[in-house]
């Protein structure tokens, strides 16, 4: 079956709703009802309904739905193959659902993410993507990191923000209104587009205030937010007034190797990569897309000696302006590389700022079996001992430099 979004005529049609609530009590039986919806000669058809669930991720339920008919390939069936997530407890304070949507058909548009099939109460259904699901482990190998950086690259090229504000300003498609953070001051006096630094405001908005410690943790995390953002956002870096359309969540489980044999295999040691989940998509300086996928290549565990040193960043760098170069029509200045090796740089806390209020906010409404409250102090932890180093705290306390700080430090 083909992809229920193509579009005709250079119009995208109405992408299909599912009233149905995916169950996590009932997996098999609410996965069915679901793809045989949008697959119904499945329901009747002849083999087996394969469903295997995937456990990379800490916030949603993630499945793979395939039909083994008779006569196919593995290959075949793969293609066939449906992917089905279905969203967290109360995630909706943290991600615009309507949104992610949007972003995702207008990425599947681009080339830039697999067919986005249905939209259901909690959850979407895709085309699967044939290859292998990194580890923390492959992000580190040569030909892995170099795959990314030329991806990630294409990414910022092809999907201009503008185009990625109008995916982000239309109404959705079952008819709920967009869930818009509160506005903030732009230093850029950019026009009003929900980018990370609203995402994050809207995050710090939704902290838990019930106790004088939250109220006063709360103030804090504000505090700092105001002041990352006065810091930070200078308009530097490639893309619109130094924006780009971001994933924001590239973490190990969100890249894909694809098979060394597929038609869109190329160089690169045999290895080229693919994104998946889009639900933290949104603009923002590619400078903290890079250094939150940086953050992530040491995985949950956060083992700060995975990360990149100096000379490691910047041949990323130069690999991922290569490839923006060659898939953007706007010129970038001939000193990016330098520019770019600085804002990296500068942004390297901010990861540990964006998922410390966000797994502060996990810890009060998740139903997952992971220590969100523990997780958020380490990643706070990355930002203020960051913050340590940005105002010379650290130097006149006369404290040694952590870890963290230490191997962003070596060449």
């Amino acid at each position: 079956m083909g992809a229920p979004n193509g579009t005709a005529n250079g119009d995208s049609p109405q992408l299909p709703y599912i009233d149905l609530v995916f169950d996590n009590k009932h997996v098999d039986d609410s996965a069915r009802a679901l793809v045989y919806r949008i697959q119904p000669k499945w329901r009747e058809a002849p083999g087996t309904l394969e469903i295997v669930r995937f456990t990379e991720g800490i916030t949603n339920t993630l499945l793979k739905v395939s039909k083994y008919l008779p006569g196919q390939s593995h290959a075949d069936v793969d293609r066939e193959s449906i992917l089905l997530r279905a969203y967290g407890n109360n995630t909706e304070i943290l991600i615009d659902r309507d949104r992610e949507a949007r972003s995702h058909a207008l990425l599947a548009e681009r080339g830039l993410a697999p067919p986005l099939l249905a939209r259901f109460k909690n959850g979407l259904l895709y085309r699967y993507i044939i290859g292998q699901v990194c580890t923390p482990g492959d992000l580190i190998t040569e030909p892995v990191w170099r795959a990314v950086a030329k991806r990630l690259g294409e990414w910022h090229a092809r999907l201009p923000v503008d185009s990625a504000s109008q995916a982000n300003d239309v109404d959705s498609t079952n008819g709920t209104t967009p869930n818009s953070p509160r506005p903030y001051s732009d230093p850029e006096g950019r026009k009003p587009v929900q980018n990370i630094w609203s995402v994050m405001q809207k995050w710090t908005d939704a902290l838990p205030c019930d106790t004088s410690k939250q109220r006063a943790r709360k103030e804090s995390l504000q505090k700092e937010l105001s002041q990352s953002i006065t810091d930070l956002d200078n308009g530097r870096g490639p893309g619109s007034h130094g924006l780009i359309f971001g994933h924001c969540d590239l973490l190990s489980a969100n890249v894909i190797m694809l098979p060394r044999d597929s038609a869109s295999s190329n160089l690169d040691g045999g290895i080229k990569v693919s994104f998946i989940d889009y639900e933290y998509a949104t603009p923002c300086p590619a400078a903290f897309d890079i250094a939150n996928h940086f953050a992530e290549w040491g995985g949950y565990d956060c083992d700060y000696n995975m990360l990149p040193t100096k000379s490691i960043r910047r041949h990323f760098l130069q690999d991922y302006l290569e490839s923006y170069k060659a898939h953007s029509d706007n010129p970038i200045s001939d000193d990016m590389l330098d520019v770019l090796v600085d804002e990296v740089d500068r942004y390297r806390g901010m990861p540990g700022l964006y998922w410390g209020i966000w797994a502060l906010i996990q810890a009060t409404i998740s139903q997952i079996d992971f220590d969100y409250a523990s997780y958020a102090e380490v990643r706070l932890g990355e930002y203020f001992a960051w913050r340590a180093e940005q105002n010379g705290k650290r130097v006149q306390e006369g404290t040694e430099m952590p870890l963290r700080e230490r191997r962003w430090a070596e060449n």
